[in-house]
């Protein structure tokens, strides 16, 4: 039986990836008492590095959205794991933090994290998603990519 979460996603034609297995010394969640934190997730979709590149070099901001919004469907399929498969149990999106790869004088960080931002407000509701965030440019990221996106849930 699909909870109210998995019908919004299938109303909103979203399939969540399979999430990547940690690619070093971490776990991709933490359940401390009723706070899950979900790892740094990358613009990896199926097994596939998507948006390698640095945004104003090559990404565009556009693109750099898209890459952002990637990196948000894999927190939500971390979420889901963490769950029991229950994203139901989520209660509060409580923060997000956005890296964004690009070029010094890139200064539209909050544009392109608002890519993972605004799915979360889509899929979770305004009261439920809405959250406190950070969206800053780094010189690299791993394996290259564009974009890297942890979050913070509140859940029962």
């Amino acid at each position: 039986m699909s909870g109210k979460i998995d019908t919004r996603l299938a109303e909103l034609g979203i399939e969540l990836p399979t999430p990547a297995s940690p690619a070093a010394n971490y776990v991709p969640f933490i359940i401390s008492g009723n706070t899950l934190f979900v790892s740094g997730q990358i613009t990896m979709w199926d097994g596939e590095i998507k948006y390698i590149g640095r945004v104003g070099d090559g990404i565009s901001k556009e693109d750099a959205y898209q890459a952002a919004r990637i990196c948000g469907m894999n927190i939500i399929a971390q979420a889901k794991i963490a769950c029991g498969g229950d994203l139901d149990r989520v209660t509060r999106v409580l923060k997000l933090g956005g890296f964004v790869n690009c070029l010094p004088e890139f200064n539209d960080m909050p544009e392109v994290i608002n890519g993972a931002s605004d799915l979360m407000v889509e899929v979770f509701g305004c009261e439920i998603g809405s959250h406190a965030r950070f969206a800053v440019g780094a010189s690299s990221l791993p394996r290259g990519i564009a974009t890297e996106v942890d979050g913070t849930f509140e859940i029962s």
